[in-house]
C-alpha cells in the first residue's frame, strides 16, 4: 500500500513507524528539517522536506498512485491539513485524511460538506482522548473498555493485584468458578498483558500479579465477572480535573451536561483561569493552583473525590500527580501520557488508566489501510494489540467452516458475534454466517491474514 504523511510530528511520525513496520511504502512529507531528520533516523521511510501545499512537491511525493494521504501536520493552521488532503484527491490518491483543530468542523452537515468536496475524514485527536476520558469514567470498574453494537458485546480490560484470589489460578479453572456461581456469565479472555508483552491465553494459562486481563462479555456477563475480581461499580459524582488544556475543556463541558455534584479544574496560569471561569459552564469551579503541590492537593480536598484526571500537557507532571492523588485516597485515577515509553512507567507506578494521542488516532487511521468489511479498530490500554469488528462477507473464507477448523492466525482470536438482535461469545464450534458482526483481538503481526478470511 503506497501511504503520504504529511507532517512528520508526534502522530505522523508514530503513523509512519507503525505503518512501515508493515511494509507499506511510506513517504512523510515535512517542512521542518530537524523533524525530518529525527523521523529518518527512527523509521525507513522516504522523506520530503517542503512546504506541503505546493503541489509540485505533492506530485513529487507520488499523489497521483496513492493509495492513502494523512495530513497531519501539528504546527500550521488546520486550513493546510485541509488543503493539502484536497490537493491529493484531485491529483489522484484514492482516500485523504485530515487533521483538524476545531472541533465544529465534526458536526455533521461540515463533515458532509468536506466529505462533498473529497475529504474522507477528519479527525480531532483532543477531541478522541476527551471522548476516550468521559468513556472511562463511564465504566469506572475497568481500566479500559470498549463497547460493541452499542453495548450488546463489551471489552472491558481488569487488572490484577498482588492480593488478587486469581493469581497462580488459570484460565479454565477461573471460567469454571464464574460459571459455577453465575451460569448465565458469557465471557472469554481474550488477551493477556504482562510486562510489556501480550499474550493470547490458552486454557492453561495461569495468571500473575499485575496481569492486565482483556475480556470480552455479554452486556449481562459483567456485573458478574466484577463481583467475582472483587470489583464494585463506582459512582462519579465528583471529579477534579488537573489542568485548563484543551482535552480538560473538552472533558468538563461534556461532565457539566451530566449534572454531577461537584466539578472543578485547576490551572497553573492564573490569566488561563479567568478566561476559562468566562468560557466554562457555571457548573465548572475553576482554581489557580500548582497541582505538583500536595499540600495545595489537600487544602482543595482532593481525597473527596471519586475521579481525578490529568490532562496537564505534561507527562511526568501527569503521572506524579495521579499516583499522589491515588495514595490520597481516590478511588479513580486517569493520565494524559504522550510519550508512548511512559505509558507502561505510568501504569507500572499505580495510574488505573492511561490515554494517549498518537495510539487512539492511529486506531482510526489504521481502519484505512484494512478491507472495507472492517467497522472499528481500537488500541486498547496496556497493550500492543488491537481490537477490530468485522462483518463477515458473503463467500468468505471465516463464512465456510466453524471456528476450529478454520486456518485462523495464532496470535488472534475471534471474541464474540453480534448477528441481528442476538448477541453471543465465540468458541470453536461457533459458525460465523454472512453479515455477522465479529469482534476480533489481534496481535500486530496477524492483523493482516485475519483480514484475509473477512473479504
Amino acid at each position: 500500500m503506497k501511504i503520504i504523511i504529511e507532517g512528520a510530528g508526534q502522530v505522523g511520525s508514530h503513523l509512519a513507524k507503525m505503518l512501515s513496520s508493515e511494509g507499506g511504502e511510506i513517504t512523510v512529507i515535512d517542512n521542518d528539517p530537524e523533524r525530518i531528520r529525527a523521523l529518518m533516523s527512527t523509521a525507513d521511510v522516504a522523506t520530503i522536506q517542503g512546504p506541503p501545499s505546493k503541489i509540485n512537491l505533492l506530485t513529487e511525493a507520488g499523489c497521483a498512485d496513492a493509495d492513502l494521504f494523512i495530513a497531519v501536520n501539528p504546527t500550521m493552521h488546520q486550513s493546510v491539513n485541509i488543503v493539502s488532503a484536497l490537493l491529493a484527491k484531485k491529483l489522484g490518491t484514492k482516500r485523504v485524511i485530515a487533521r483538524i483543530d476545531d472541533e465544529a468542523y465534526l458536526a455533521p452537515e461540515n463533515k458532509l460538506l468536506f466529505k462533498d468536496m473529497g475529504l474522507d475524514m477528519m479527525f480531532f485527536p483532543e477531541k478522541g482522548a476527551s471522548d476516550e476520558i468521559l468513556e472511562m469514567l463511564r465504566h469506572s470498574a475497568a481500566t479500559d473498555s470498549m463497547d460493541f453494537a452499542r453495548g450488546k458485546l463489551q471489552m472491558a480490560v481488569f487488572k490484577l493485584d498482588d492480593d488478587s484470589p486469581l493469581l497462580d489460578m488459570d484460565v479454565k479453572t477461573f471460567a469454571h468458578s464464574v460459571k459455577d456461581k453465575h451460569p448465565e456469565a458469557e465471557f472469554r479472555i481474550v488477551a493477556i498483558s504482562r510486562g510489556g508483552r501480550t499474550i493470547i491465553p490458552s486454557f492453561d494459562t495461569t495468571f500473575k500479579a499485575y496481569d492486565y486481563l482483556y475480556i470480552i462479555a455479554l452486556r449481562d456477563a459483567l456485573p458478574a465477572l466484577m463481583k467475582f475480581l472483587g470489583r464494585d461499580k463506582l459512582e462519579v459524582k465528583k471529579v477534579l480535573i488537573m489542568g485548563g488544556s484543551e482535552i480538560g475543556q473538552m472533558v468538563v463541558t461534556r461532565l457539566a451536561e451530566q449534572k454531577l455534584d461537584d466539578i472543578k479544574i485547576i490551572e497553573i496560569n492564573a490569566q488561563k483561569c479567568r478566561k476559562l471561569s468566562e468560557t466554562l459552564p457555571d457548573e465548572v469551579s475553576v482554581v489557580n493552583g500548582d497541582v505538583r503541590d500536595t499540600d495545595f492537593l489537600q487544602e482543595e480536598d482532593i481525597s473527596g473525590y471519586q475521579a481525578v484526571l490529568a490532562v496537564t500537557g505534561h507527562d511526568e507532571t501527569n503521572i506524579l500527580t495521579c499516583v499522589v492523588a491515588k495514595k490520597l485516597g481516590v478511588p479513580r485515577v486517569i493520565a494524559q501520557v504522550e510519550n508512548l515509553e511512559y505509558v507502561r512507567l505510568a501504569e507500572e507506578m499505580g495510574v488505573d488508566s492511561v490515554v494517549n494521542k498518537k495510539l487512539i488516532t492511529a486506531s482510526r487511521i489504521y481502519k484505512f489501510t484494512l478491507s472495507d468489511k472492517v467497522r472499528s479498530v481500537r488500541y486498547m490500554s496496556g497493550t500492543d494489540a488491537e481490537v477490530l469488528e468485522y462483518t463477515a462477507a458473503p463467500g468468505s473464507k471465516i463464512t465456510k467452516a466453524i471456528l476450529k477448523d478454520i486456518d485462523f492466525p495464532a496470535n488472534a482470536l475471534v471474541g464474540g458475534i453480534i448477528r441481528g438482535g442476538d448477541s453471543f461469545i465465540a468458541v470453536g464450534h461457533t459458525q460465523i454466517e454472512p453479515y455477522d458482526r465479529v469482534a476480533v483481538f489481534a496481535l500486530p503481526d496477524a492483523v493482516k491474514d485475519v483480514d484475509k478470511l473477512f473479504r
